[in-house]
């Protein structure tokens, strides 16, 4: 599927939810000490989705994994701090929430690496980097793919409908 908004990223989405509940969680009274935690905890949650966002609309496969991964490193942050949460006592209350965002942030870590992998293995270099020449040699590969699944399908059928359903796997394992 291709996304024209970062709003559509099922990953942003799932951010924008991570950053919305550590608000929610960090009014609480335990968060009212003084220190840093409750600030640092917030921008390290909204840091994820606005590294998704930048890295988004920045044109290059390139900028867009740099900042994937300073997403990444923002939802590590946040699991560290929300870790150092459920040691604190004060905070027992609030382990069950926190055990649930924990789970969240683990999820936005794991789809922006996902999506992060899959980007530094393709040649497609962003939109700042294309041309009417890479557009058709991209499209030209696209549809040769296609064909070429169309054809080991036709094959698979063919097998079947001569030698049975068993004879078409073990050539589809020869392919």
């Amino acid at each position: 599927m291709k996304y024209e908004r970062f709003e559509e990223l099922p990953v942003w989405r799932a951010s924008i939810e991570l950053v919305d509940r550590i608000y929610t969680l960090t009014k609480h009274a335990a968060f009212r000490e003084p220190g840093d935690l409750c600030d640092q905890l917030r921008r390290a949650a909204l840091s994820i989705s606005n590294n998704i966002a930048e890295g988004f609309e920045r044109g290059t496969t390139q900028e867009l994994v740099y900042f994937l991964y300073i997403g990444r490193g923002s939802a590590g942050e946040v699991r560290s701090m929300l870790r150092f949460c459920e040691r604190r006592e004060e905070m027992a209350d609030l382990r069950f929430e926190i055990s649930n965002l924990i789970s969240l942030a683990e999820s936005c870590s794991r789809q922006i690496r996902g999506w992060a992998d899959s980007l530094q293995n393709t040649d497609i270099q962003g939109q700042k980097h294309l041309t009417e020449r890479s557009r058709a040699e991209y499209e030209s590969k696209r549809r040769a793919d296609v064909f070429l699944r169309q054809i080991d399908e036709v094959v698979r059928r063919r097998v079947e409908e001569t030698m049975g359903p068993k004879a078409a796997r073990k050539s589809d394992d020869a392919i």
